[in-house]
C-alpha cells in the first residue's frame, strides 16, 4: 500500500472518530453548569457535603422552611454515623419473622415481611426490624426573621430570590429580600469535618430582626426522616459554653451525639425543649457562624467561616482537577449540553452523597427512603463509577463494610444450609437483614463483591496487594454461589431458583427459574473467582468449574431473551413488561460472555424499546439499556436509551434523578449515568455521525 494511501486512511479514522482526547479546560467544563435558581420550588433544594455528611438547604441558604420542602426534597442534615433506634421492649429478633419454603426438597427459612392479617406479633416484629435503626436528621438550622409587626416571616415573604451553587468551590450563595431589606447568605461544608459554616449579610441583623434558629428534631422512622414533633425520649443539654463555642449533647433513647457551635459573640437562648436561638449582636450587619455535628466530643474541631470556605474551595478544586472528565462542548447533537449537565451535576451529587464509608442509601444523605438503610443490590450503581472515573479510593473505602458484616452474612448462609456468605439486601451499619417480601429473596447482589474486587484488581498498580486483601471475600462469595446453584440431573445442568425474586422484581417468587441476568452473573462471578485462584497459584475448585460449564442456557423464545425460563409470554404479558428491563444487563452491565448472543440481545432491545411500560422503570434502567446497546455496537440506540423522554429519566435543576412524589431523588440513576458515560468513552461507543465529538480523559478501563 502506498504511503499516501496510509495517510488518507489515518485521516479518515481521525476525522470520523467521535472521541477527541485533547486536554480539557476543566474549570470551564464545570462552571458552565453552576446552578442558578430564582424560583421557590420544593424540588429545587440544594446541598453541600463531603460524602460522610450532607446539609440540604431551601431558597434562604439554610433550613428556614422545612415543612414547605417536605413535600419535595426535604431539608436533611444527615451523616454516615448518625443513626437512631427506638426501644425494643418485646426483644424482636429475626427468628420472629422466619418463613419456611421448600427449596428443592429441603426447608429453607427466609426473613419475611408479615402483615397484621397474617400474624399480629410477626407483623409488629416486621415493622420494628425494618424501621430500626434509621438514619437520624441531626438538626435543623434556619433563619428566624421578624417583620415590623413582630410576626415571623413565612415563605411567601421571600422576594427577589437568586440562589447559586458554585460547583468549583462547593459554595451556595443565596440572595433575597424581606420587605425590601436585602439578605445575603453564603453556605459551605467543611471537607474533613461534618460541619457547615454560614455568613449572613443584612441590615436586619443590626435591627435585631434576624436570628438563627437551631432545632433538634426527634429521630424518626418516617419515610423522609423529618419529624417536627419533639419526643419525650429526646434531650438536649449544653455541656459547655465558653470562648464563643457552645457544646450540646443530644440524646434520644440509647443514642447520643454532640453539636458544636461557633457562635462568634452571639448569644445562645433556649426557646423551648430542643429548640434554641442564636442571637447576633445588634452592632453589625454581618454575622457568621459554624455548626459541627460529631458522634462524640473528641471528634469536634470547630472552624470559622473563613477557614471552612478556604478548605471547601481547595477540596473542590482538587476534586475537579483530578479523576476523570468528559467534555461535550464540541458536540452538535442538541441533546449534548443536557447530557453534559447531567454528568457534571451527577459527579457533584455522588461526591457529597455517596462517597462515604458506607454503601449509600438510594436517597443518599438528603432524606430517608427505606429508613436510610443501604440496598446492597444498588451498591453496583452507586460505586462502580468511582473506580471508572479514577476515584477508586471511594470503592476501596466502602469495601470495608463487607469485611465488617462478613460474620453476619456467613451466619445467614449457614442458617439456610449454604456454604460461604450470603450478603444481605436492606441493611444498616450493623449488617442485620431487614424483613421483606422482596429483598431477602434477591440474589443479584451476591456477585457484586467479586465484580468490585475484580475492578479494583484490573485498575490497580499493586495487583498482588489487591489479591491478598480481597481473596477471602471473593472466595466466600463464590462458595455461596456454587452451593446455591441447583444441579438438575435430568437436564445435566445447573439452575437458579426457585425460591428467588430476580432483579426484575415483578416476577413471581415461587415459580421464577433461570432469570438470564442472574445466570450470566453467576457464570461470570464463578469464572472470575476461579481466575483469582489461578492468580494466587491455588488449586481450582472443581464445582465452580462444573457450574460454569453446565450452567443453564439463557431462556429464548421467538428469537428473544425471556425474563425467566418460566415466563413464556415475556413480551405479551404486561406483568413481565414492567419494572427493570434487566434482561438488557446480560451484556453491558455484565462483561461479554459466551452465554449471550448479540443478535438475540439486539432483537430483545428492539422489543423492549417498542413495548416496555416506561412508567414502571427506574432511573438506572436507562444507562443500563444504553450500556447494553453500546456493547453490541448500537451507539445511536444507546443514546436514545440514555436520553429517553420517560417519567423516571428526569433530571431536576439540581441534577437529581426524579422518580416520583415518594422518591424525589434517586442516586442510583446518577451513578448509573456516570458508569455508562465512562464505558461508552473508553469503548468509543458514541454515535459516529459527526454530531458527537466527545473529549475525555483519565477514565479507567472497565471489567471485560
Amino acid at each position: 500500500m502506498k504511503f499516501d494511501s496510509i495517510l488518507f486512511i489515518v485521516f479518515i479514522i481521525l476525522t470520523t472518530s467521535c472521541i477527541d482526547n485533547s486536554k480539557i479546560d476543566r474549570y470551564s467544563l464545570v462552571t458552565r453548569h453552576n446552578i442558578q435558581n430564582s424560583v421557590i420550588d420544593s424540588l429545587n433544594s440544594l446541598s453541600v457535603g463531603n460524602g460522610e455528611f450532607a446539609f440540604t438547604v431551601d431558597i434562604t441558604g439554610l433550613q428556614t422552611f422545612p415543612e414547605f420542602y417536605s413535600k419535595g426534597i426535604p431539608l436533611g442534615t444527615m451523616s454516615d454515623w448518625g443513626w437512631h433506634s427506638t426501644g425494643n421492649p418485646e426483644n424482636y429478633q429475626l427468628s420472629d419473622v422466619y418463613k419456611t419454603y421448600d427449596v428443592h426438597g429441603r426447608d429453607v427459612e427466609y426473613v419475611n415481611q408479615f402483615k397484621v392479617s397474617e400474624d399480629v406479633r410477626k407483623a409488629a416484629a416486621t415493622e420494628w426490624l425494618r424501621s430500626n435503626p434509621h438514619r437520624q436528621n441531626l438538626g435543623t438550622i434556619g433563619l428566624q426573621v421578624q417583620k415590623g409587626d413582630g410576626t415571623e416571616i413565612s415563605i411567601s415573604d421571600i422576594t427577589k430570590p437568586v440562589q447559586k451553587l458554585n460547583l468549583w468551590t462547593g459554595e451556595i450563595d443565596s440572595r433575597f429580600e424581606i420587605n425590601g431589606e436585602p439578605v445575603h447568605v453564603k453556605t459551605v461544608c467543611h471537607p474533613n469535618y461534618d460541619m457547615i459554616s454560614v455568613k449572613i449579610v443584612s441590615g436586619l441583623i443590626g435591627k435585631g430582626l434576624l436570628k438563627v434558629k437551631l432545632n433538634f428534631p426527634s429521630g424518626s422512622a418516617l419515610w423522609n426522616g423529618y419529624d417536627s414533633n419533639i419526643s419525650e425520649n429526646s434531650q438536649t443539654k449544653i455541656l459547655s459554653d465558653t470562648n464563643n463555642i457552645t457544646l450540646f449533647l443530644r440524646s434520644q433513647d440509647n443514642d447520643r451525639y454532640n453539636v458544636l457551635v461557633w457562635r462568634n459573640s452571639a448569644k445562645i437562648k433556649e426557646v423551648s425543649k430542643d429548640k434554641y436561638l442564636i442571637e447576633p449582636q445588634r452592632s453589625d450587619s454581618v454575622y457568621s457562624f459554624s455548626c459541627q455535628f460529631a458522634p462524640n466530643p473528641e471528634t469536634g474541631r470547630i472552624q470559622t467561616f473563613n477557614e471552612t470556605e478556604v478548605a471547601s474551595r481547595k477540596s473542590w478544586e482538587k476534586f475537579w482537577t483530578t479523576g476523570g472528565a468528559v467534555d461535550f462542548s464540541k458536540c452538535t447533537d442538541p441533546r449534548a449540553n443536557e447530557l453534559e449537565r447531567r454528568v457534571i451535576l451527577s459527579e457533584y451529587l455522588t461526591k457529597i452523597q455517596c462517597s462515604g464509608s458506607f454503601p449509600p442509601a438510594e436517597t443518599g444523605l438528603t432524606y430517608n427512603s427505606w429508613f436510610g438503610k443501604f440496598h446492597l443490590e444498588m451498591h453496583w450503581w452507586h460505586a462502580v463509577h468511582f473506580a471508572l472515573w479514577q476515584r477508586t479510593d471511594v470503592l476501596e473505602k466502602q469495601m470495608n463494610y463487607y469485611f465488617n458484616i462478613f460474620d453476619n452474612a456467613k451466619k445467614t448462609a449457614e442458617h439456610q444450609g449454604y456454604a460461604g456468605v450470603r450478603w444481605p439486601k436492606m441493611v444498616g451499619p450493623d449488617g442485620r437483614e431487614s424483613p421483606s417480601n422482596v429483598g431477602t429473596y434477591l440474589i443479584w447482589q451476591q456477585p457484586h463483591v467479586i465484580f468490585f474486587a475484580e475492578l479494583l484488581y484490573k485498575n490497580s498498580l499493586n495487583k498482588e496487594e489487591i489479591l491478598k486483601r480481597y481473596k477471602d471475600l471473593v472466595f466466600a462469595t463464590a462458595d455461596f454461589m456454587s452451593s446455591y446453584a441447583w444441579y438438575d440431573s435430568t437436564g445435566n445442568r445447573y439452575t437458579l431458583g426457585p425460591v428467588l425474586i430476580p432483579a426484575q422484581e415483578s416476577l413471581k417468587l415461587q415459580t421464577t427459574i433461570n432469570p438470564p441476568f442472574e445466570l450470566v452473573y453467576w457464570y461470570w462471578g464463578l469464572k472470575t473467582a476461579q481466575e483469582w485462584k489461578k492468580r494466587l497459584k491455588l488449586e481450582p475448585v472443581p464445582k465452580w468449574k462444573d457450574i460454569t460449564e453446565k450452567i443453564s442456557e439463557l431462556p429464548v423464545q421467538n428469537g428473544l431473551y425471556l425474563c425467566s425460563e418460566d415466563t413464556k409470554d415475556s413480551y405479551r404479558n404486561q406483568r413481565y413488561m414492567s419494572d427493570h428491563p434487566i434482561v438488557s444487563g446480560i451484556s453491558g452491565v455484565m462483561p461479554k460472555t459466551r452465554l449471550v448472543d448479540p443478535v438475540i440481545l439486539g432483537n430483545s432491545l428492539d422489543t423492549i424499546l417498542k413495548n416496555w411500560n416506561w412508567k414502571t422503570t427506574w432511573g438506572w434502567d436507562f444507562p443500563m439499556l444504553a450500556m447494553s446497546a453500546a456493547s453490541i455496537g448500537r451507539a445511536e440506540q444507546s443514546m436514545d436509551f440514555l436520553l429517553m423522554d420517560a417519567p423516571k429519566n428526569r433530571y431536576l435543576l439540581n441534577g437529581h434523578n426524579y422518580q416520583d412524589a415518594r422518591l424525589t431523588i434517586y442516586l442510583p440513576g446518577n451513578g448509573g449515568l456516570l458508569t455508562a458515560i465512562a464505558k461508552m468513552c473508553v469503548a468509543d461507543q458514541f454515535p459516529h455521525n459527526g454530531k458527537w465529538k466527545v473529549k475525555w480523559e483519565n477514565l479507567n478501563s472497565y471489567v471485560e
